[in-house]
């Protein structure tokens, strides 16, 4: 290539030199222009650094023809006078009619097109065939990354009529070359084995199919080398070095050898620990945070930790940029190393305004009353992000983001801005199901979480099937003060008829209503509080159980109950959707008054938490434990007020509240053996969430592999009637909602236990 750019600029030139040599100087009374086609005279013209005129000789020929060849428009550019009057005459390039891209597979056409328009080839172009080199080799480095060496690009180039051409790229992108061996040469603490486990690159095994870790990239490669290198230093190897690596590829362009040559040194380990500069807090309130003492083995990650943990607490100080430099002085002798944490704070930052972008529908109080971070106030890396957070569990927003740029011509004021991306926060929530003894089951319920962008929610519950009539309406205001006291109420109707559950058969008719209260205590407790006032009738039939009957002779079948109900809530979740890290607890309580027709409490408490393991994984356990009985006249838990397991909600891959006590038959051999809930329960989950395969953008899908684990019981807990099952589930915030499946397998499923393996609910968004 080099080649033959030197021999057309050696042309060029010796042109230039014997055309301008065989012009004689004139003054320019015209100038005529040959052989335009597409090009118009009077682009020639501006292009020209001569006019009428102007008196034409040897430079002024040498620079009219550079110009004109610089315009990238013409293979030949010849000057000739004809008397008085310059004419110029050129051979247009052709111009590309259309550009074909055939083969690929791993790139996407669009994707190419987009590449191929920005470097100048694409159609009503002017063809060059040095940018079509170009792109060849670009391709060719895109497709060596993904691992692609088999790869093969042939280019044509058509001529057609009217100077154009249509060019045609036509690709074979071969099959990805494999790695068949990583060897690492010099080391001698730690194995193969141990080192490789830090790479994300690996030789073939059975998940390859999924993780693609058996395909060579130079970037992962890059990356794993570096994960080797953190590895060693955060063990003490402070001298550790990669000496060389080399990739080799076969003949057949399929197998890839990787060698890594190292040398690792020798261990040292921390001879001292000091803290100097300018400190702004009390030492004593940064010594906690140093994570690496006197004796310990030198680690970068704790000293890097460490570095972090000091900017933070300067940051909650409004030294937000402060930086905190480890020095290391290493002992050679000793092999022991004095590690001196130099914190320069910069200067103290306050926050001028904080601003919201992208919320065209939630109203900017609503989003403001949730900052911890106050204007004019100084700034607080901690309270920033907790607002960051805040904003995210709102649950309105698919996306936040925050930025704190300074403000022009200040050195000691920042914006906070925060730009979000609303998401539907209206749902219509539809429930579908068929068993043998139900048929069809349907049910919905129609929720807006921020009406008018107030934050405010209103839900209408609608259930019309054999099983169920209900009709609720609901309000809740999460801001009836300032300080964030919540309120709401709650009006309701349901008619059960549990003959057409399968579960024990009775049915029931109740009108309710109810007003809750919240308190916030801190950041992260509230208390919630609850007045509910019940009517219900109990109607039973020909075929109810005994115990039923037997509720009914001993209480009546009309109750009349007004319960109080008294919660802690303690939650600390990142997200209301899709949380990765962070807890909640619920303790509540609930007992009906004693002048009321019916007396119980019922007690609960539930533990989530959700541990962050990898970037992309996410380790959750769930808990429950539930107590309920009568109290005064009442001798038990009334029981439609029972607890029930099994289902979506609960134990995954048993039919939906068929776990428990059953039925004992009336006195005419009826209703026996049905499920009964019971009026204690006891339940738990461990979920490991994974991203989805082949896919780089997952945020609203992700899968996940779970144990459930519980049951429900009569009174006193019986861990010999724990049910397990393991399965796989599936959650998607679709456009139309949110969907979540599971395919469970029940491990011990006793005889009389229904068995339902796949599941599902859905819900569709407006």
């Amino acid at each position: 290539m080099n080649r033959c750019r030197l021999a057309k600029l050696l042309l060029l030139g010796i042109f230039i030199s014997f055309s301008a040599w065989g012009l004689e100087p004139f003054v320019i009374e015209d100038i005529r222009i040959e052989g335009l086609q597409r090009v118009s005279a009077g682009t020639v013209f501006n292009y020209l650094p001569v006019k009428v005129g102007d008196l034409f000789d040897q430079r002024q020929s040498a620079e009219s023809i550079k110009a004109l060849f610089r315009t990238g428009f013409f293979r030949d550019v010849r000057l000739e006078q004809d008397g008085n009057v310059l004419v110029v005459i050129v051979d247009e390039r052709p111009s590309i009619q259309s550009v074909k891209i055939e083969g690929n597979k791993d790139i996407g056409t669009e994707d190419l097109t987009k590449a191929l328009k920005g470097v100048g080839l694409s159609e009503g172009k002017v063809f060059d065939r040095q940018v079509l080199d170009k792109v060849e080799q670009e391709l060719r480095r895109q497709y060596y990354s993904r691992g692609k060496y088999g790869l093969k690009i042939d280019s044509d180039v058509t001529e057609l009529s009217r100077n154009r051409v249509a060019v045609t790229i036509k690709i074979s992108e071969g099959k990805v070359a494999k790695i068949k061996q990583i060897n690492i040469v010099g080391n001698n603490t730690f194995s193969d084995d141990e080192l490789l486990e830090q790479f994300e690159l690996s030789t073939p095994n059975l998940l390859s199919f999924y993780t693609k870790n058996d395909q060579y990239s130079k970037q992962k490669l890059s990356a794993d080398l570096e994960r080797l290198r953190s590895y060693y230093l955060d063990r003490g190897y402070i001298n550790f070095e990669i000496e060389s690596t080399q990739v080799s590829i076969t003949p057949d362009k399929k197998e890839i050898y990787i060698t890594i040559n190292v040398k690792e040194g020798e261990v040292y380990t921390v001879n001292a620990v000091k803290l100097t500069g300018k400190l702004i807090v009390p030492p004593e309130q940064l010594t906690p945070l140093v994570r690496i003492g006197p004796a310990d083995t030198f680690s970068r990650k704790l000293a890097t930790e460490t570095s972090k943990a000091i900017s933070d607490r300067l940051g909650d100080e409004g030294y937000i940029f402060a930086n905190v430099n480890m020095v290391p002085d290493i002992d050679e002798a000793q092999k022991a190393v004095s590690i001196t944490f130099f914190v320069d704070p910069g200067k103290q930052v306050y926050v001028r305004r904080i601003n919201f972008h992208g919320n065209t529908k939630t109203r900017d109080e609503v989003l403001r009353r949730e900052m911890r971070q106050m204007e004019a106030a100084w700034a607080s890396t901690s309270k920033i992000e907790r607002s960051k957070t805040r904003l995210e569990r709102l649950g309105y927003f698919q996306e936040v983001n925050v930025e704190t740029p300074a403000v022009a011509g200040t050195t000691d004021q920042i914006d906070v801005s925060y730009n979000v991306v609303e998401k539907p926060s209206g749902n219509l929530m539809a429930g579908v199901g068929f068993s043998q003894a139900q048929g069809i089951i349907f049910n919905a319920s129609v929720t807006q979480d921020n009406v008018f962008g107030t934050g405010k929610r209103i839900n209408l519950t609608f259930n019309n099937s054999s099983v169920n009539t209900i009709y609720r309406l609901g309000y809740f205001n999460p801001y009836l003060t300032l300080d964030g006291v919540s309120g709401g109420f709650d009006l309701s109707y349901r008619n059960t008829d549990a003959s057409r559950m399968y579960i024990a058969r009775y049915n029931t008719d109740v009108a309710s209503a109810g007003a809750n209260l919240g308190i916030p205590l801190n950041e992260f407790d509230s208390l919630r509080f609850n007045l509910d006032l019940e009517h219900t009738k109990l109607d039973a039939a020909s075929r109810s159980s005994q115990e039923i009957l037997d509720f009914i002779e001993e209480n009546g079948d009309t109750y009349n109950t007004l319960s109080l109900a008294a919660g802690w809530v303690h939650d600390t979740l990142n997200r209301a959707i899709f949380p990765t890290k962070g807890g909640a607890q619920r303790l509540s309580l609930l007992a009906s008054v004693p002048f009321g027709d019916l007396s119980y409490y019922k007690a609960s408490y539930k533990l989530q938490h959700y541990f962050p393991i990898a970037k992309d994984l996410t380790f959750m356990i769930e808990g429950e434990i539930a107590y309920g009985d009568g109290y005064g006249d009442s001798k038990k838990l009334p029981f439609f007020e029972h607890y029930y397991a099994g289902g979506p909600q609960s134990i995954r891959g048993f039919q939906p509240n068929t776990l428990g006590p059953r039925t004992r038959p009336n006195n005419q051999g009826l209703g026996g053996n049905l499920p009964f809930g019971g009026s204690s329960k006891l339940v738990g989950t461990a979920e490991l969430f994974f991203p989805v395969p082949f896919m780089q953008d997952s945020k609203n899908l992700r899968l996940g592999t779970f144990l459930d684990a519980g049951n429900v019981f009569d009174g006193t807990y019986d861990f010999g009637e724990i049910r397990y099952s393991a399965g796989l589930s599936a959650k998607w915030l679709s456009p139309f909602g949110a969907l979540a499946f599971s395919v469970a397998q029940p491990l011990n499923a006793s005889g009389r236990d229904e068995v339902q393996n796949f599941q599902f609910s859905f819900g569709s968004g407006f």
